[in-house]
């Protein structure tokens, strides 16, 4: 037997034995602070599957918590009044005036357009700083909190909230992450150089010409401008009031023992990593399961030609009229059936062969043979999705890291993106034929998944593991950098490089200084001989 194929049989038998004794953690308690919208989405599934492995979860929610819901099953809400959150007017507010920009009907220029998110984004951590304020600020919560003696903390370092709490309650902290309060999760911790790893907001690939790798420098620039100018000093600001000794926020953010990364390398570009990330891309993927009889009957009916999944996600509701007239117009002109996922008004473009729904088994409609094509919006769980099942996208990018996903994906010859500026009846019927009858594109989605799902351990497996590895230990200091505890001038050795430059500007120096000496002393003595 190859060494291959023991290591496969040990994983096997390792798998086997988790399965069939369960957790090789005895039932721990964990405090849960989420982040709202698709990231909750991703989190449920992570706090179902710990609840199934025997342990106790309490979620922190906000009182009108858009996603996070009072009761459950699975795990305890702790309800913290007088705060609030992000809901759906927050977001469609946001979501039309890009919308509007993109099409040129809106009144705001570019820098406008930039100043509006820039405040709505700062306007959400500010919800956040009071939410953990009155936490703190609750001598009830926090002595309930601490009597509760939670062996971990589980959040999502997109909001800042459960980062504050764990250092507050000492808590072991392990990360639900693909964004922390300061961008992707990756520029935190592991080495980032902008040669060839592209900022988020950039529009870049790895593979950057000398203006591309400009751009992308003045994205890291501006994004480390936002973030370290008005975002983290509102968490600093907290924890120079409550913590003593002072700590840096920053410091408390690079410091958690795991960081489950939402991404894989099949995904993602290829970039320097740290022993404590640990991938777990997809692993809210799974096989498709039977759909409603309605919803079958739906798919059957569409014959050879197939039926085209369309879905924008959980923050997007609602479009302006004349958009979903151009959508439906293009729908009403394909052979293909076509299931929507829409809440708004209905479109009065809509063509017989299109399903209107409120809510649809996305990944199991993904999975079912007859689906041709995903049409998406770019958010991280929907481009797994379709590549788990390879299912080629037609992507229509919105905001945040939107573009950015469906580029990796464009990249690797799996879908085609369509700007908002340019979406139209005419070229989204055109995308989307050429992503159906062009068989580079299913083809190139068929070899992501083969590689995506060519795994020795499932992602949620290891999600498992590394969760109860850190209750089983009391953290994972062992695979912790010290990086983060560096300042900036030792981290980047710019203080060694300026003593080096010091010594050899000095010994430099000292020659030039001996050299001038013996010369000055030879004319001297020359003169004196004369």
């Amino acid at each position: 037997m190859t060494p291959f194929s023991q290591n496969m049989v040990s994983v096997s038998l390792w798998i086997t034995v988790v399965m069939l004794f369960g957790s090789l953690c005895d039932g721990g308690k964990i405090l849960v602070v989420p982040v709202e919208g698709s990231h909750w989405v991703n989190m449920d599934i992570l706090i179902k599957a710990l609840h199934g492995q025997g342990h106790s979860i309490d979620v922190i929610r906000t009182f009108n918590s858009w996603f996070v819901k009072e009761n459950s099953t699975y795990y305890n809400s702790i309800t913290i009044l007088n705060t609030s959150g992000m809901d759906e007017e927050f977001v469609e507010d946001m979501l039309f005036k890009m919308i509007d920009y993109e099409r040129g009907k809106g009144q705001m220029n570019a820098i406008q357009l930039y100043l509006h998110v820039f405040k709505a984004i700062h306007k959400t951590h500010e919800m956040i700083c009071q939410l953990i304020t009155n936490i703190f600020e609750s001598e009830d919560i926090l002595k309930t909190l601490k009597e509760k003696q939670y062996d971990l903390m589980l959040t999502d370092p997109a909001w800042g909230a459960g980062i504050l709490l764990a250092h507050e309650l000492k808590l072991p902290m392990v990360y639900n992450v693909r964004w922390t309060t300061t961008g992707e999760g990756h520029f935190d911790i592991a080495p980032s150089p902008m040669s060839y790893i592209p900022v988020t907001g950039s529009g870049n690939t790895d593979k950057m010409n000398f203006f591309q790798r400009v751009k992308n420098a003045f994205s890291y620039l501006l994004m480390d401008i936002q973030n370290s100018r008005f975002n983290l000093p509102l968490y600093q600001s907290f924890c120079d009031k409550y913590f003593h000794p002072r700590v840096h926020y920053y410091e408390l953010l690079q410091g958690a023992d795991i960081w489950l990364m939402r991404v894989d390398f099949v995904f993602e570009f290829p970039r320097p990593t740290m022993p404590n990330i640990i991938y777990i891309g997809g692993f809210q993927c799974k096989p498709a399961k039977a759909l409603p009889q309605d919803l079958e009957d739906f798919m059957q009916s569409s014959g050879e030609h197939g039926v085209i999944i369309m879905s924008l996600g959980t923050f997007i509701s609602d479009l302006p009229d004349d958009f979903t007239a151009e959508i439906a117009a293009a729908f009403a002109q394909l052979p293909q059936k076509v299931i929507w996922r829409y809440t708004g008004k209905r479109p009065s473009t809509l063509g017989n062969n299109t399903l209107l729904v409120d809510w649809m088994p996305q990944n199991d409609l993904l999975g079912h043979p007859k689906t041709k094509a995903f049409i998406a919006h770019g958010g991280t769980n929907g481009v797994q999705e379709a590549l788990y099942h390879g299912i080629p996208v037609v992507g229509i990018p919105f905001f945040f890291d939107q573009y950015d996903n469906l580029l990796r994906l464009q990249e690797r010859g799996g879908a085609k993106i369509l700007s908002i500026a340019t979406l139209n009846k005419n070229t989204l019927h055109a995308a989307i034929q050429e992503v159906i009858n062009e068989p580079s594109y299913r083809l190139s989605m068929q070899r992501l998944s083969h590689l995506h799902r060519d795994k020795p351990i499932k992602p949620l497996d290891s999600a498992l593991f590394w969760i109860e590895f850190v209750m089983r230990h009391k953290g994972a200091a062992h695979l912790r950098t010290e990086s983060y505890k560096l300042p900036w001038y030792s981290y980047y050795s710019v203080d060694v490089a300026v003593t080096l430059f010091a010594v050899i500007l000095i010994f430099i120096l000292s020659i030039f200084l001996a050299v001038r000496y013996l010369c000055v002393k030879c004319c001297s003595r020359k003169r004196k001989t004369e």
